[in-house]
């Protein structure tokens, strides 16, 4: 899951937990990844990655990649970019991109925070963010994704009119970003997109968890 260091340490968007990987996602990995790959090298013009050139979003996170190979199928006119380290949900996400023949989808097994501190400025249509971590003791929350800093390096890499939409099963949480999302005075709230749901968040509505989702547009 995503996180977000304490300051004076290195920031990185996640935890590593891997999984275990069937083989048929270690082929994807070993076989596939290096042709759906986003790179660094992808970082000054990402448009490049693709076949075409469409509006970009990028996706911190996936999971297992369900909710974002359903939104590439749903939506060719988009291009995705996809971040999870846990090889696993990647090799899951490379399988269904094959299996669909989906040429909008670009994937990255990399932190996602480095990663938008490199892309150039106003170069995002929509950032998402789906059931991070919400890291539920009080000692842990400074480890939260969605913070003041976060909000800095979106504000630089979404375009005007560009959204920040993050969902999650944890009140308190949800509470928290909603603060945030009001203060900033360079975004404005807005009403979230619509989106699959994902496997996460099937889990928190069997444990009878409040979902939310919030929204932010560049102003």
């Amino acid at each position: 899951m995503t996180l977000a260091e304490p300051p004076g340490r290195e920031i990185r968007s996640y935890v590593l937990r891997q999984g275990r990987l069937s083989q048929a996602q270690k082929r994807a990995l070993e076989e596939d990844l290096p042709q759906l790959l986003f790179s660094r090298d992808h970082c000054s013009s990402p448009q490049a990655a693709f076949d075409c050139l469409q509006p970009l979003t990028l996706e911190i996170g996936f999971g297992n990649g369900e909710s974002l190979l359903e939104m590439a199928k749903q939506s060719p006119e988009r291009n995705f970019i996809g971040f999870e380290v846990h090889g696993p949900g990647v090799g899951h996400l490379l399988l269904g991109i094959k299996r669909y023949e989906l040429r909008n989808v670009r994937v990255s097994q990399s932190d996602a925070v480095d990663f938008l501190r490199a892309l150039p400025e106003a170069s995002l249509q929509r950032i998402q963010i789906f059931f991070p971590d919400p890291w539920h003791k009080k000692k842990h929350h400074k480890r939260r994704i969605v913070n003041v800093e976060l909000l800095g390096l979106v504000a630089r890499v979404l375009e005007p009119e560009g959204v920040l939409h993050v969902a999650t099963d944890w009140q308190p949480y949800a509470e928290e970003i909603q603060t945030l999302f009001e203060a900033d005075q360079r975004f404005s709230v807005v009403e979230a997109p619509q989106r699959p749901e994902t496997k996460y968040e099937r889990r928190g509505r069997r444990l009878n968890h409040v979902i939310t989702d919030l929204a932010i547009q560049r102003c």
